[in-house]
């Protein structure tokens, strides 16, 4: 079943630039982690935050569930962004908050900004964000400050928060490019083990190939804004990565 349909997708920076992306369609299903490669400046992130309407496609039809995301009003697209949990590159913390206070950050979509600076948020909520960060092995950590915290621990902060949603879709926007290649690991596998285990298909965008070969089951390929490869990570060939860095400056 899909639970995302990308169809001839297309963005802009400027309403007479070129095409970032250009029409770009590909399906991410039940189960499925998915990773976005390509050198440099191939749209990448452009693409992941077209999925949230962060950046504004110029064409094209983005659907969650059957419900076509670019349609949406202002109001409804609020609504729909609770569905969907981002998690990014710079972790994009409050570094004066604690640890606990971040997560719970994770329900402004739910509580609504008043109740959240007075920190009014249900039993319940409170009761989930300890066991997301139990899940994450930061449970030691809760009264601690963000920037406290080491780079791998900012970002399990991040995942947690991320999840703090009840996401229907994860995206994931470059999730290790600022840490070392064993966390990097590390987080990796904590995302892919997290999202099997709760049901959540994901969409991460990456720059490490080894990392997109061993933990992601299928495999989307940019060059310049155009699609070079969509499929099982086991059929991605030596000859399909070629194509896909052909054109990198080194």
């Amino acid at each position: 079943m899909s639970i995302l349909q990308v169809q001839n997708l297309k963005a802009r920076y400027a309403q007479t630039g070129d095409d970032i992306l250009k029409g770009i369609s590909f399906n991410v299903a039940e189960g499925d982690f998915y990773a976005i490669i390509g050198p440099s400046g191939a749209g990448k992130s452009t693409l992941i935050r077209c999925i949230n309407r962060l950046v504004e496609p110029s064409e094209g039809s983005v659907s969650l569930f059957g419900q076509e995301l670019t349609r949406l009003s202002a109001r409804e697209l609020r609504k729909t962004r609770r569905h969907i949990g981002m998690i990014f590159q710079e972790f994009n913390l409050v570094n004066r908050m604690s640890v606990m206070d971040n997560v719970l950050s994770g329900r402004l979509g739910y509580v609504g900004t008043t109740r959240s600076l007075f920190k009014l948020f249900p039993r319940s909520d409170i009761q989930r964000a300890l066991e997301l960060l139990d899940r994450v092995s930061l449970i030691d950590h809760v009264d601690k400050r963000a920037d406290q915290l080491s780079g791998g621990q900012r970002q399990r902060v991040g995942i947690a928060r991320a999840l703090m949603q009840d996401p229907q879709l994860l995206l994931l926007d470059e999730p290790t490019a600022s840490l070392d290649p064993k966390i990097s690991r590390d987080v990796m596998q904590l995302i892919r083990d997290t999202a099997r285990d709760l049901g959540i298909p994901v969409l991460c965008n990456i720059h490490d190939v080894a990392l997109a070969k061993e933990f992601c089951n299928r495999i989307l390929g940019l060059q310049s804004g155009r699609m070079m490869f969509d499929g099982k990570t086991a059929d991605l060939a030596d000859s399909d990565l070629e194509r896909i860095y052909e054109l990198e400056v080194l």
